[in-house]
Parts: C-alpha cells; sequence; structure tokens
C-alpha cells in the first residue's frame, strides 16, 4: 500500500500493514482452530457419519443466528454433513472473523464481522431471513422474531432457540405468534445441568480472571439471578476463594440460594460492598440507573447474559466520562470521583473481546449434539409437534445422557 506524502510513515504503521490478515490467512488460521476443536466433540463425531449416510436435511436450508466461533463450526459441518444448505450470521460482538473466514471458504453463506455495530447486525439478520431458510437455528430468538414480523413464519418448518433470554421472548414477547415448533435447547435439564451450571460457571469464571487479570479469592462477587447460569459461576467463584452473594428476586430460586449458603439480598441492598457485579438473568434491566450511586470506587461490572441489556449501559455511560483501559475493559468515572469498570460493553464477556473461548469443548458437544438431533426432529417429524416453543424431545435427552456417561466411563449397566 502506498503512502500520500502527508501520510507519516512510522514502524507502527508498517507493522500494522503487515499484521493485517489476508482472507486465505484468516481462513487457514480458523480452519487450524477448528480442526482442534473437533477432536474434542466426539459425539458430533459420530453423528456426522450418521448424517453423511442419511441426509436427514437434503434440500433443506438452515438459516442460522448464533455465535461464530471454533465449536459453533463443529456444528455447522455437521448439519452441512447432512445435507443442510447453510446461510446465517453471528451474534453482535462475539463473531470470531477467522472462523467466518474458514466458513465461507468451504462455500457457506455467513455474515457478519466481530467489529459489526448493532445496525449491521440486525442487516445480517435480515440478509439471513431474505435467503429464505425452512428451520431456523436461533440464539435469542431473533430470526423467529423478525420471520414473524417480516410475515414470513408460514413457510419455515420450524426451527430451535438456544438460550434463556430467547425462550423468555417467545414465551412472552411472541406467546400466540410463533405458528412453527420451536424445540427450546435451554429446557433441557442436560442444557441446565452441563452447559448453564458447570460450563458457563467455569467459563464465565476463567474468562473474567484472563480479562481482568485480577484476584479471585478475598474478593466480593456478587452475581444477580440464580438460575442455572447464575448458581453455577456462584459455585465456581467460591470454589476460588470468592465472597459470594447472591440477587435474587424469585422467592424460590432466592430459597435455594439461601441453602446453598449464600448471601441473598436485594441488589440495591448488595451493590454498594461489591468488587465485582456479574449479571446472569436473561432479562433486561437488572443493573440500572438507580444503582450508580450505589456503587463503589474501582467495581468491576460484567454480563454473562445472552443479550447486552441486562447492564444499562447507556445510563452509565451518560453518568460519567469513559475511558479505554484495554480492549475489553472500559473505564467510566462518575461524579463523586469514582471510577468503574465495564467488561466488554456490556456484552457477554465470556464470549466477546479479543481471543474469547466461551464454554468448554465437551459440554457443547453435548450442547450441539442436542441442537443437530433436535433439528433432525424438526426436519423429519415437524408434522407430528405442535407449534411454539416446546421442550427438547425426552428421548433425544436420554440418548444423549447415556452417550455422555460412557464417554466419560460411567455406562448405566
Amino acid at each position: 500500500m502506498s503512502h500520500t506524502v502527508d501520510e507519516e510513515v512510522t514502524p507502527e504503521t508498517v507493522a500494522g500493514q503487515a499484521a493485517e490478515p489476508s482472507r486465505a490467512e484468516l481462513a487457514a488460521a480458523g480452519e487450524q482452530r477448528i480442526a482442534w476443536i473437533r477432536t474434542r466433540m466426539g459425539m458430533l463425531a459420530n453423528l456426522r457419519e450418521r448424517f453423511a449416510a442419511e441426509r436427514p436435511f437434503e434440500g433443506v436450508t438452515i438459516g442460522l443466528s448464533l455465535h461464530v466461533e471454533p465449536k459453533t463450526a463443529v456444528l455447522v459441518e455437521t448439519l452441512a454433513a447432512g445435507g443442510a444448505r447453510i446461510v446465517g450470521t453471528g451474534n453482535h460482538g462475539s463473531t470470531q472473523d477467522d472462523v467466518v473466514a474458514a466458513l465461507q471458504e468451504r462455500g457457506m453463506t455467513i455474515f457478519g464481522r466481530r467489529d459489526d455495530s448493532i445496525e449491521e447486525h440486525h442487516r445480517n439478520l435480515a440478509r439471513t431471513i431474505a435467503e429464505r431458510p425452512q428451520i431456523l437455528l436461533d440464539n435469542g430468538a431473533d430470526l423467529a422474531a423478525l420471520a414473524v414480523r417480516e410475515g414470513l413464519a408460514e413457510s419455515l418448518i420450524g426451527g430451535t432457540e438456544e438460550t434463556t433470554s430467547g425462550a423468555f421472548r417467545l414465551r412472552e414477547e411472541m406467546d400466540g405468534e410463533v405458528p412453527f415448533p420451536v424445540i427450546v435447547i435451554n429446557d433441557s435439564p442436560l442444557k441446565a445441568i452441563g452447559e448453564n451450571r458447570h460450563a458457563v460457571g467455569q467459563s464465565a469464571v476463567e474468562s473474567f480472571m484472563r480479562l481482568t487479570n485480577v484476584q479471585v479469592p478475598g474478593r466480593r462477587f456478587v452475581v444477580a439471578g440464580y438460575g442455572w447460569c447464575g448458581r453455577g459461576i456462584a459455585q465456581y467463584l467460591r470454589a476460588l476463594g470468592g465472597r459470594v452473594s447472591v440477587a435474587e428476586i424469585d422467592e424460590i430460586a432466592a430459597y435455594e440460594a439461601a441453602f446453598d449458603g449464600f448471601r441473598v439480598a436485594p441488589l440495591a441492598e448488595l451493590a454498594g460492598s461489591a468488587d465485582v457485579i456479574i449479571t446472569a438473568t436473561g432479562r433486561a434491566g437488572i443493573l440500572t440507573a438507580e444503582h450508580l450511586d450505589l456503587l463503589q470506587d474501582g467495581a468491576i461490572l460484567g454480563n454473562i447474559g445472552h443479550f447486552p441489556w441486562e447492564i444499562d449501559v447507556p445510563a452509565l455511560t451518560a453518568a460519567g466520562t469513559v475511558s479505554a483501559v484495554t480492549e475489553e475493559i472500559d473505564a467510566i468515572t462518575l461524579p463523586g470521583d469514582r471510577t468503574v469498570y465495564l467488561l466488554t460493553g456490556g456484552r457477554m464477556y465470556n464470549l466477546a473481546g479479543t481471543a474469547p473461548r466461551g464454554n468448554s469443548i465437551e459440554s457443547m458437544d453435548v450442547g450441539f449434539m442436542m441442537q443437530a438431533l433436535s433439528l433432525e426432529r424438526i426436519a423429519l417429524q415437524a408434522a407430528n409437534l405442535p407449534t411454539g416453543p416446546q421442550p427438547v424431545p425426552d428421548d433425544i435427552n436420554r440418548h444423549i445422557a447415556r452417550q455422555t456417561l460412557t464417554l466419560l466411563g460411567s455406562a448405566l449397566a
């Protein structure tokens, strides 16, 4: 690349140009990462062989909106082996460009970049729906909501939904509006236990430590929400010596948290003494403007829920002066000379930012096996399923549980 006479050519600009990877280099890097992940996903490997032989998705376009990262790529290639045409996009803030490039090089229609704005992300969702998929693989019910809004829902065979947030949307915001079956993966007890509790618990704590490089033992954490994800985060933080309290408004969940040995109180009561607050509810408006005056100097705020709406980021940034500490951490100086720190702009910090890892490979082998078998059920037996959101069929849960126990060396007699 040449420079104009007015441009200053420095070692930094030259190095920056040299560091910019080509599309082919990006794709090669993505393939290398996918290859490692593939070696740890034995259940999908076995299913891929069956799908290649039986072709349950022959002639079907699957539209997806999910975190485009290496584990997702192994699921996508499994569906493609079954005959599916794949079209889709990432989720806002979690797309990994090398994986997108690798999938595009295979001929798949994948939209999105890590740095897409929310407006660009919405355009990518629209481009996905414009490809007229027959089946949706959804995170957060983004595609389902768009299909209903655009009057395209009647052309859909069905779909799956991965997340707590998406399940809430389908059952509340879109109640009675979904004329096709949607199998909610998040309803599965296997996902609740294996992925939401243990995998999110592990990845939330690992990612917090990696992004901040601060100590867990002795630090005061508040976990907002004691659903399955909140349970796991609280459990793993305490296991590493964190001093953990739980903010929960549901009486039964609060009861469980108390019996699990955590201090339980409203967020407004806990926020003032928290070193770290982590939201994990799937709901909007958890940490709001009313909590800002309560936050102590140095508090760290992070969200692990699917949508970046649990922390009221606009209110937080409007209340103070924002400056970047790292690519993943913003400092917000509030009135009273207090500074609080926000992880990954309020997006789910275990999958946002640079070099994210997300949930463990093995947990996603289980979760994506459930996705693949549920999508197969939709493709082959949608006419026998009720419309609207529904749990993962019991036979699929039990089949996967038996396979997992076998892999763990704990096969049932």
